[in-house]
């Protein structure tokens, strides 16, 4: 293990101790915006000074190991103690670089997943509608929330557009890398010669803006309108104003939610997806500016990248950054997301683990 590694891994046993201190003292305490920060920390360092902890007591063990060997009768348990300890290292340098690997802030916050009708007319509606209800399952599947912020229905079933807010621990990191084209191939319900058909759907996955960091939206660069709610919902939001569309000028970015019946609720939900959409519009300039010297695996989220294909008939389904292939999509749809995603986040890391070497 490299000097620099070890190092690092000694600051977070010395921050745990910190940590362990701070978490006692009253006015800590008694700030609990404070006291949640420091514990998220805690948590976090904690892992890896436990994972550190155990490579020091093998590398004592394989220490150990070795001088045995010069001892007959314990040289064949010291060879044994000393190809398990050499073992476990190996596996531990490797987790404990992963958990050294740089996070984005933004992982741990709730996330804005919005899915968009593309190419394929009804079908590509009905499977803009299939794609929500597949990471609703997920997302209720992991203990998240979800809610409806905005809808678009189409005459036929599914969605033109859909915005969903999820609501959970973690929701961005985990759905992040979905952002982009996702293809399907099937026989529509509305094919009555039995030809398959290919349709397509984009998604895009924003982290849910913090209240204190989100863009200062200028009300002069605002046009807000109010319209009556299409769609179920009961007498009351079929019959008063409340939904709310909110527009922002310099760019042309469109809002709307008729979730709820309050108008200043849904105008508030409207500016929360707006200001995600502005930030989100910033990160994507500066992840395309990075990918002009440095283009990753799993893209840049632009809903031009054609990211994945769900395959029907063959019963497939194929990420095609990773080069990942399941014939599980009946169940995928179903909301079984769990090997795609931690299949793209196994290869971001190594994406990550790459860099640093380069960079040692």
């Amino acid at each position: 293990m490299r000097d620099s590694l070890r190092h690092q891994l000694q600051r977070h046993t010395d921050r745990l101790g910190e940590l362990d201190f701070l978490l006692t003292q009253p006015d800590v305490m008694a700030d609990m915006g404070q006291f949640m920060k420091l514990s998220r920390e805690h948590t976090e360092v904690a892992a890896v000074a436990g994972r550190w902890a155990r490579f020091q007591q093998r590398e004592k063990d394989l220490a150990a190991a070795n001088e045995l060997l010069d001892d007959p009768d314990m040289a064949d348990m010291a060879r044994e103690e000393i190809a398990a300890a050499e073992a476990e290292l190996t596996e531990l340098e490797a987790e404990l670089q992963r958990m050294l690997l740089p996070k984005d802030p933004d992982d741990a916050r709730n996330a804005f997943l919005e899915i968009r009708a593309g190419t394929g007319g009804d079908e590509s509606a009905l499977f803009a509608g299939d794609l929500a209800r597949m990471y609703t399952r997920y997302a209720q599947g992991e203990g998240w929330r979800v809610e409806v912020m905005s809808e678009s229905p189409a005459e036929l079933g599914g969605y033109k557009e859909v915005v969903l807010r999820i609501e959970g621990d973690g929701a961005y990191g985990r759905l992040r890398f979905e952002s982009g084209g996702h293809r399907v191939q099937r026989v529509p319900v509305t094919e009555t010669q039995g030809r398959i058909h290919t349709s397509a759907a984009t998604v895009a996955v924003m982290p849910e803006p913090d209240a204190a960091e989100a863009i200062t939206l200028n009300p002069a660069d605002l046009r807000i309108d109010t319209f009556r709610a299409s769609g179920a919902g009961g007498q009351h939001i079929n019959k008063t104003d409340s939904a709310v569309r909110v527009v922002h000028l310099p760019t042309g970015m469109v809002a709307e939610c008729q979730d709820g019946r309050s108008q200043h609720a849904n105008k508030a939900k409207a500016l929360q997806v707006l200001q995600a959409r502005l930030q989100e519009k910033e990160r994507s300039e500066r992840a395309a500016k990075e990918a002009a010297t440095r283009k990753g695996l799993i893209g840049s989220g632009d809903r031009s990248d054609r990211i994945r294909t769900y395959n029907f008939p063959q019963g497939r389904l194929t990420d095609h950054r990773i080069n990942l292939t399941l014939y599980k999509v009946a169940m995928v749809m179903e909301g079984d997301l769990a090997d795609v995603l931690d299949a793209l986040q196994a290869a971001r890391e190594a994406e990550q683990v790459a860099e640093l070497e380069v960079n040692a």
